[in-house]
């Protein structure tokens, strides 16, 4: 009974051109991927500055597994408490000027982490309707009210608030959004904090490391709680959380998340106070990175594609869920590795390709991907007509 209905919705998945099937990494080295036995032009990263393959710094994390033991062994609230993992959550909240920092074991977990605790029945929480999934998720095991605002306006965050004037409310959204790579206008939502006052949370995940002064992203300002990961431009893994005073004891204390799960070792904390030397100099990098983004948007604009992105995340309209499948397995076989995105991670009949930028790119690796994706999709559409 229980087969027959697993057999039937991945027939329906792949009949609605949603199907699943991710190919085999074999390995990695630098901008590119192994795939079987190509090797491919990686644009489907978020390793923006290059960290994960940094000889640099992989011998530090080296040297941290070295010296201290492969796991915690335990729950944080247990026996997982160690000095080293307290003492990095103080750089980061001094680093990115915060009161307070807490590490989580992924930004999915520390996004349903926060939210189903800081939240409750009778709160009310407005979000970006293009928030991370695990945002969502969050909300609904909150028990809170929450309401979605169009894309990035304010005008309709507005609106969202004028109708909550006398509730506790929260407001979630993205420093750089996952999907169509634009920014969060600050400005805006700064001057509605301040008429408003209502609590603002915004995950900083595809900002922090990459964006802004000494990759400190750009919502300082105007989040109250941040959320930030490892597992993108910082070249790690697990995530983190900054805070206002207070706010780390009630998670110790009520965050099902984080007090039932097995903490972070040692040694990563040891090698996520490495990273901030690291990113505190990596303008370089940083600088090209905005470079190389923006050369690739405007060839592709040049070209005839439409695309959107403020930054190192480039989305490509292709529309159709099916094509733009089609689109990526035939550049795999011109060997660039670059993904789509497809419903539900964006609205029906909107899927796009949606391209990583990192500071490993070239121009060169730039006039390459356009060059073939022009040829590749000319080439479907010429047989879809």
């Amino acid at each position: 009974m229980f087969a027959k209905r697993y057999k039937n919705r991945l027939i329906l998945q792949q009949q609605a051109g949603l199907y699943r099937d991710p190919p085999e990494i074999t390995g990695k080295e630098g901008k590119y991927l192994f795939v079987g036995d190509r090797k491919a032009l990686n644009f489907a990263s978020n390793d923006y500055l290059g960290l994960s393959t940094s000889e640099e710094f992989r011998q530090k994390v080296v040297r941290n597994f070295q010296k201290y033991s492969t796991s915690s062994s335990s729950s944080r609230l247990v026996s997982g408490n160690y000095s080293i993992i307290n003492q990095a959550e103080r750089e980061y909240a001094s680093f990115f000027g915060y009161e307070d920092a807490l590490f989580f074991p992924s930004g999915y977990q520390a996004n349903m982490g926060i939210l189903s605790t800081f939240f409750e029945k009778g709160d009310t929480v407005i979000f970006d309707k293009h928030i991370h999934a695990s945002s969502v998720k969050g909300m609904i095991l909150s028990g809170a009210e929450f309401y979605g605002y169009n894309h990035n306006s304010m005008s309709h965050l507005r609106k969202r608030l004028d109708g909550k004037k006398q509730e506790q409310v929260g407001v979630l959204t993205e420093s750089l959004f996952s999907m169509d790579g634009d920014l969060l206008d600050v400005e805006g939502f700064e001057k509605l904090k301040k008429e408003y006052g209502f609590l603002g949370i915004i995950d900083e995940a595809h900002a922090f490391g990459a964006v802004g002064e000494n990759g400190r992203g750009i919502a300082r300002g105007v989040a109250d709680i941040a959320v930030g990961t490892f597992g993108k431009a910082l070249g790690l893994f697990g995530a983190f959380v900054l805070l206002p005073e207070g706010l780390k004891e009630y998670l110790f204390n009520f965050s099902s998340p984080l007090i039932y799960t097995t903490t972070l070792p040692e040694a990563h904390a040891a090698s996520a106070i490495d990273l901030l030397e690291i990113i505190s100099r990596s303008e370089d990098a940083r600088e090209h990175l905005r470079d190389v983004s923006r050369i690739m948007k405007e060839g592709l604009k040049r070209e005839g594609f439409r695309v959107t992105g403020d930054a190192h995340i480039l989305a490509l309209e292709i529309g159709e869920e099916a094509r733009a499948a089609e689109v990526s397995k035939d550049l795999l076989g011109k060997d660039i590795f670059v993904l789509p995105a497809r419903y539900p991670t964006v609205p029906i009949g909107r899927a796009i390709l949606r391209i990583s930028m990192t500071a490993l790119h070239t121009g060169e690796d730039v006039v390459h991907f356009i060059d073939m994706v022009r040829k590749v999709y000319g080439k479907i559409e010429k047989e879809n007509r």
